[in-house]
């Protein structure tokens, strides 16, 4: 079995230190910095907005994968981009037109995520599947960290693989919420190829990263 790529989440990190933290993480193994994007309004929670992004873009050189929770969303996705954005999530929900939002992030030179919510139908993937490099499960409802796995979505996983493997596509599969060290391997064998860890990889310190990054990716 592959290791997953392991997207350690900075909304679980010291934000009083978040250059010291991207760079920890890198020299610990991660492989995309995940940034969650939060409004106020889409979901219960504010996070960052871009020019923190921006700010933190010269502390490593991972992908910055930058999650969107936010509606509307059409009308950040340029300053996103700009700040460093590498990979743009969106929720279907985020905004009217999905597919003009995806060809959108396209354009604009990044890697286009659709985000599928506990309860947002997997056959919504079927229409925009072309114009998409990453699906992003999340196995928690958004806005918080710290929230428990919600196993049903571990079906949704194997759903969504079946549809990527039928199609040919070669889209990252994510996973986003709970995970840990106890869910991780599940995960991977229902299909997840990338996994989204806050709390997993930021605990006990920065001398437990590189071993918390290592355990998720089951070495």
């Amino acid at each position: 079995m592959t290791a997953p790529l392991i997207c350690p989440s900075i909304l679980a990190s010291d934000f009083s230190r978040l250059g010291e933290e991207v760079r920890a993480i890198t020299e610990a193994g991660a492989d995309f910095v995940h940034i969650d994007v939060m409004d106020g309004h889409f979901v219960p929670n504010i996070t960052i907005g871009p020019d923190v992004v921006k700010a933190l873009r010269p502390h490593t050189n991972l992908p910055f994968d930058c999650h969107l929770m936010i509606s509307p969303v059409d009308s950040f996705l340029e300053a996103f981009r700009n700040a460093g954005a590498d990979l743009i999530s969106v929720h279907p929900e985020a905004g009217p037109h999905l597919h003009r939002t995806l060809k959108y992030i396209r354009q604009l030179g990044a890697k286009a995520g659709v985000v599928l919510n506990p309860a947002t139908p997997v056959e919504i993937l079927d229409w925009v599947m072309e114009d998409v490099d990453l699906v992003l499960i999340m196995s928690v409802n958004p806005g918080f960290g710290g929230q428990s796995f919600i196993e049903s979505q571990l079906r949704k996983i194997e759903t969504v693989r079946a549809r990527l493997d039928a199609t040919g596509s070669a889209a990252i599969l994510q996973v986003d919420g709970g995970v840990n060290a106890q869910n991780a391997a599940s995960c991977v064998a229902a299909g997840a190829t990338a996994l989204v860890a806050g709390t997993a990889v930021f605990k006990g310190g920065r001398d437990a990263y590189a071993d918390n990054i290592k355990t998720l990716k089951g070495l």
